[in-house]
């Protein structure tokens, strides 16, 4: 060795280089004093530059080392390692191949290569690379790990995982594989295997945020909410600005009913990023469960304003539209998400349901056929499909498809699942225990119990559970061999049937429907009482419902407010309230028609509203329990519609085949009761003119 031998100056440097990147860089540069200096000492500084993170000088140098001598690969291959690093792809794919040209075996070269291909795009063309790269070394992990990524860009999901599968069996630690293989299995559904990954990275890297949050995400595709809300705080806390976070753990919230929790979440997340329509959508979906339906909108319209053609906001702003009444608007905005996604299944049901809204039955029956047409599983449209048929008189396969209102999320939680078996008619009751149970309103039990008298004919020993505030009521029913309050302890029986299941247990047509009334009777006791509270009856009794039940999903449509009928105050007759509550925007009203006796807490339970019921010349009501209850005992009684009635008042019928001293007044207009009750007014002024007061029911 000659005292101008470079050789251990450059040894030195590049032990250097990891450690100590600015030392080898010096000693690198005080080789280039000689003249000429040597290819290494410039390829030397460029790889200590790099690591100094001076990727553009690095390239210059690397360039100075091939310009000195291009016959070694490492600069080349180094070269294009520094473009790759500044985006320069097409470059350092040169470079890779000007190294593979000197080392045709060069396994890193290949992989890169492989590396900078995909990020332009060229998929096929990585592959190839990377099929090289494990030619010429069989195992060798990060290529494994690269391939299992191109694979993934181009859709090969499951061939994606197979490559990350070979490269954690060699090196399990590998927190890329773990990374990449869990998101490959997440998109396939494999929701436990990914999560199992997110965890395994979580254990290497304690602090890893995307494996947090992969980790919430995954326990929240699999139900396990309360631990994904966890999961998501843990996220969290290491990054509590992140929008996306306070989105998806208010989509947790949501997901458990508790809509408060979840706005205040999706608010959040609106703090960090106001332009995020999904998380406007969302909020307007917690603030329509939270019955905040103008505030609803507003929010569904923010995120269309963000994002014009976003379906699920169309079709949410339908949903909020229509409770609202608007009809129109509500038909437009579902129309509009359908035209954006063609197989909308929600979103036709949804059109559907303005369509019927405005009377439109045959295109609203179109349209729900069409939403299973695009997903056959969906009950919604299949239930709201069996109202229109029911609506239509098309019993035989309205009963059939009323069966889906189970699998609907109204009424899922109300399905009992007893451990006797359901009955449909289709095997003889004959000596047998049968449970016939209320399901839904009180309207529905006053109506539909009238079938356990033919139960109770098929042999069957019928047991009858009804809602706490009908027993007394039902005792009066023919069939029954014993009524039970919901609730209460159940004796054992053989089969169970859903009231409202009876007609098609029965094969209920609408020459068939079992009409006889009346089929209740207030008991006798509740009659005299009564009749003392009420006293001589000097003038015609007047009964009347005008709203309902605010919970009930249609409520808006069927109730009207209190003043509408000021008018009755001119008729010469004796007004009762059949309500025992008065709604907060009726008691202004109310203050100022004192004509109208309000009975209040006397009216304890459905015997005691029957026995009222039972002393009034005539009732009107819109469509509540109220109503039913009037024709299950006989009594006239006139019923407001609106102009999308309930199915069971079928259409475009003064009458009703459920209940034959039942008259129909229906509104022409969604939302108008003006025509309605001006008919009304007429034909009472001309029921007061015939009726004279009859005599007192003897007590």
């Amino acid at each position: 060795m000659t005292a101008s031998d470079p050789t251990p100056t450059l040894r030195l440097a590049a032990a250097l280089v990891a450690e100590n990147p600015a030392e080898a860089e010096r000693l690198g540069r005080a080789l280039l004093a000689d003249a000429p200096a040597p290819a290494a000492a410039w390829h030397l500084i460029g790889l200590a530059v790099a690591r100094q993170g001076r990727t553009v000088e690095a390239v210059e140098l690397f360039e100075a080392a091939i310009a000195a001598d291009p016959r070694p690969a490492a600069p080349h291959y180094d070269r294009g390692v520094a473009l790759a690093a500044l985006g320069r792809f097409a470059d350092a794919v040169a470079s890779y191949d000007a190294a593979l040209v000197r080392v045709a075996q060069h396994a890193e070269a290949w992989n890169n290569r492989g590396v900078a291909l995909a990020a332009m795009g060229r998929i096929d063309a990585a592959l190839a690379s990377y099929a090289q790269a494990l030619l010429v070394r069989p195992g060798y992990v990060a290529a494994l790990a690269n391939r299992g990524n191109a694979e993934l860009a181009r859709g090969a999901t499951a061939a994606a995982i197979a490559s990350y599968d070979a490269a954690l069996a060699r090196q399990p630690d590998h927190a890329k594989a773990l990374h990449h293989r869990a998101e490959a299995l997440a998109a396939l559904g494999r929701q436990e295997a990914a999560l199992a990954d997110w965890e395994a990275l979580l254990r290497l890297r304690a602090d890893d945020l995307a494996a947090r949050i992969g980790r919430a995400h995954a326990l929240f595709a699999l139900g396990r909410t309360e631990a994904a809300l966890d999961a998501y705080d843990a996220a969290l806390a290491v990054a509590p600005k992140r929008a996306e976070l306070h989105f998806a753990r208010a989509n947790a919230e949501q997901r458990l009913g508790r809509a408060g929790l979840a706005l205040a979440g999706y608010d959040r997340a609106l703090e960090l990023r106001p332009d995020y329509p999904q998380a406007w959508n969302n909020r307007g979906n917690a603030l329509l469960r939270l019955e905040r339906t103008e505030e609803a909108l507003a929010s569904f319209e923010a995120a269309l304003a963000r994002q014009p053609d976003y379906p699920e906001a169309l079709n949410n702003a339908s949903v909020a539209l229509r409770t609202l009444g608007r009809l129109d608007e509500s038909l437009a905005a579902a129309a509009r998400a359908v035209a954006l996604r063609p197989d909308y299944a929600d979103a036709l049901t949804n059109r559907g349901n303005a369509e019927l809204g405005l009377g439109r039955v045959a295109a609203g029956m179109a349209s729900y056929r069409a939403a299973l047409r695009a997903d056959p599983g969906l009950a919604g449209a299949r239930f709201n499909l069996s109202l229109a048929r029911l609506l239509t008189g098309e019993f035989a396969q309205g009963w059939r498809d009323y069966e889906a209102r189970w699998d609907t999320p109204a009424l899922a939680a109300h399905r009992r699942d007893f451990a006797a078996p359901l009955w449909l008619g289709g095997e003889d009751p004959a000596g047998r225990t049968l449970l016939l149970h209320a399901e839904q309103g009180n309207g529905d039990t006053l109506q539909f119990c009238r079938y356990a008298a033919l139960v109770a004919a098929r042999g069957a020993r019928v047991l009858l559970e009804v809602q706490p505030l009908q027993v007394a009521l039902m005792r009066s029913l023919d069939g029954p061999a014993q009524v039970l309050a919901r609730g209460a302890a159940l004796p054992d029986f053989d089969l169970h049937c859903p009231l409202l299941s009876l007609p098609l247990a029965f094969g209920t047509t609408a020459a068939t429907i079992p009409a006889a009334v009346p089929y209740l009777a207030p008991p006798l006791d509740r009659v005299r009482a009564w009749a003392t509270r009420l006293g001589p009856r000097r003038r015609p009794r007047l009964g009347l419902a005008w709203s309902g039940s605010l919970s009930h999903r249609n409520d808006r449509n069927r109730s009207l407010p209190l003043d509408l009928l000021r008018p009755l105050l001119d008729l010469e007759v004796s007004l009762h309230c059949l309500q025992r509550e008065l709604r907060v925007a009726d008691v202004p009203a109310f203050a100022t028609m004192k004509a109208i006796a309000h009975h209040g807490r006397a009216l304890g339970d459905f015997a005691d509203t029957a026995a009222l019921v039972a002393a009034m010349d005539l009732v009107i009501a819109v469509d509540t329990a109220v109503a039913h209850l009037a024709g299950a005992l006989g009594r006239p009684v006139w019923i407001l519609l609106p102009a999308a009635p309930d199915w069971r008042w079928l259409l475009d019928r003064a009458d009703s085949p459920w209940y034959p001293t039942a008259r129909l007044f229906r509104q022409r207009r969604p939302g108008d009761w003006s025509d309605v009750l001006a008919e009304v007014f007429a034909e009472l002024r001309a029921w007061r003119q015939a009726t004279r007061c009859p005599p007192e029911v003897p007590t």
